[in-house]
């Protein structure tokens, strides 16, 4: 009878939507019941953010995982969550927030799964839901989980030039995905406690990266650098990798339209790293393609093997799109970032008859080194996994739909 009936139907959609939006009542876990249908004519920022809460009805559980942990990847989707309950006042996407950070971090503070002496840049980046979870809860938890990443930052390595390491496991190597895993949660946190002292030197990482990394031909960043230049995969005149990668280079864009939120404007390296944004900007506009979208190797476009992959694009769209908003970039931005945006709910997004939906094509994972070694070759980047609700897809998802008010 439901499925004969339009008018029923749309009073079961209109009651759904009534349950899962009244303030307060809901939790995480009523959201994900099975049977609950996703509106289509919300915002694509809440679309995602619901078909999430559905799949998983705690945010751990995110890339199938077995049991909870402190991770840059559920870090990322748990910061986009809090950005999109600042836009609708749910508390049901800060309660799956809070949950998550109540799981993972112990009531005097400790963080699960965490070890400062593995020095891994990776582990500061879900630090950065850590402010707003202090500020609304009072609870001195979350003060000391912040502090212990401040302090591994402070002791830190670093290359002989001053960037620090990606990994203890990687000596001497700066790669771009960590510049943001470290710099905005340095930067806000030398703004908040101790009065932007230490902006010179989240200043220095970008720095670093612009200096040994860009590729003067296309204006382009390679992955990595290792300046030992000992790695098989280093360039042994430069030290860099092979070849770009879009998400590692969406790493980049987005670290510097995000540490610029605590950039005071009179601050002397505010120019340089919106100058550095708008260098990297106008490289990566040129590989842009028709669709809007981006590639998986970002410069070798139909080359076989290399497909629109749906993290790095989102990325770039973000970047775009916050940049031209914030005044760092040209107005014309945001007319990229329109398509990107375009392209990926054209090409990428599947949608359920339920309304639930998803991301695809996006790359699991992509490094250097390490066991298996990763040679940083064309070869490798094509070859890695390519995945269905990714948790690389899912937050910078929200976070570009969430800049464009999509």
């Amino acid at each position: 009878m439901i499925k004969n009936s339009n008018k029923i139907y749309s009073a079961l959609v209109i009651l759904v939507c009534l349950i899962v939006f009244s303030a307060g009542k809901v939790t995480a876990q009523q959201t994900a019941k099975k049977g609950v249908v996703i509106a289509k004519d919300l915002k694509w920022s809440e679309r995602m953010a619901l078909s999430i809460l559905k799949r998983d009805p705690k945010l751990w559980q995110i890339d199938n995982n077995e049991k909870p942990k402190w991770d840059y990847k559920l870090g990322l989707v748990a910061m986009s969550f809090q950005e999109l309950y600042k836009k609708t006042n749910n508390p049901v996407y800060a309660n799956y927030v809070k949950q998550y950070a109540e799981t993972v971090i112990s009531s005097s503070g400790e963080i699960m799964n965490y070890k400062l002496e593995d020095y891994n840049i990776d582990y500061i980046n879900a630090g950065k839901i850590l402010f707003d979870l202090y500020k609304t809860t009072k609870e001195d938890r979350y003060l000391t989980a912040m502090q212990t990443l401040r302090k591994q930052l402070e002791t830190h390595p670093r290359t002989n030039s001053g960037g620090f390491w990606h990994k203890k496991i990687y000596p001497y190597q700066m790669w771009l995905d960590g510049l943001y895993m470290g710099t905005p949660f340095y930067a806000r946190y030398t703004v908040e406690f101790d009065k932007g002292k230490d902006l010179d030197d989240v200043a220095k990482q970008f720095e670093q990266i612009h200096l040994h990394t860009i590729d003067k031909k296309t204006g382009l960043l390679f992955h990595a650098w290792d300046e030992s230049k000992q790695m098989p995969w280093a360039n042994k005149e430069t030290g860099t990798s092979p070849n770009f990668w879009s998400r590692s280079i969406g790493w980049y864009m987005m670290a510097l339209v995000d540490v610029l939120d605590y950039m005071p404007k009179e601050h002397p390296k505010r120019k340089e790293l919106i100058q550095y944004l708008n260098e990297i900007s106008k490289a990566v506009a040129k590989y842009q393609d028709p669709s809007g979208l981006w590639y998986q190797v970002t410069d070798s476009g139909t080359k076989e093997g290399n497909y629109l992959e749906a993290s790095g694009s989102e990325m770039f769209v973000y970047a775009f799109a916050k940049g031209a908003k914030k005044g760092y970039l040209p107005v014309s931005y945001k007319k990229l970032a329109e398509k990107g945006f375009e392209g990926i709910v054209n090409k990428l997004i599947a949608v359920d008859p339920d309304g639930e939906i998803h991301i695809t094509k996006v790359c699991a994972s992509a490094g250097l080194g390490g066991n298996p070694y990763r040679d940083g070759s064309y070869e490798y980047y094509i070859k890695e996994k390519i995945k269905i609700d990714n948790s690389h897809g899912l937050g910078p998802f929200i976070l570009a739909a969430l800049e464009l008010e999509k």
